[in-house]
Formats: C-alpha cells, sequence, structure tokens
C-alpha cells in the first residue's frame, strides 16, 4: 500500500478548497434563484480565483518541498510536469 504523500500546508490547503467549495454551492443558489448574471459572473470570477490560488499554493509547496533542488533529470521531469498546470 502506498504511504499518504502530506505536507504541513495540506490543511489549510484543504480548509481554503472547502471555502470554496461553499462558495460555489452559493453560486448556484444564485442561478437556481434566479439572480442576475452580473452578480453570478461576479462570484463566479471569485470562486474561480480562489481555486487558482489554491492550485498555485499546492504546486508551489511541492516544488519547495518535494524536489530536491539538485537539478537531477527527475526534478527537471517533474518540474515541466507540474507546470503545465501554472
Amino acid at each position: 500500500m502506498m504511504e499518504p504523500h502530506r505536507h504541513a500546508s495540506h490543511p489549510k490547503l484543504s480548509a481554503r478548497l472547502k471555502r470554496a467549495e461553499g462558495h460555489l454551492r452559493s453560486v448556484i443558489g444564485m442561478i437556481d434563484d434566479g439572480h442576475p448574471c452580473l452578480d453570478i459572473a461576479q462570484q463566479l470570477q471569485a470562486v474561480e480565483k480562489a481555486i487558482r490560488s489554491a492550485k498555485q499554493a499546492l504546486i508551489h509547496d511541492h516544488m519547495d518541498h518535494c524536489l530536491d533542488g539538485e537539478n537531477s533529470e527527475t526534478d527537471r521531469a517533474e518540474l515541466k510536469a507540474i507546470s503545465r498546470y501554472l
């Protein structure tokens, strides 16, 4: 069995995503309740920004803690792979 891959930042990242999830649920409620499109778009922008910020935090944490910094072939390949998600 594979051991869990956890960093000290993961609980905060999880909490941040749970807030974004709640925010997204409220946007869905706005759509269902017939709120104006401008208001919905503004809230969707906020959700998108929260998720993008969480993704960047995860990637930066990975770069800080998972790459050994010795510029190895493996590190370069992994950095190229994860940078596609920035």
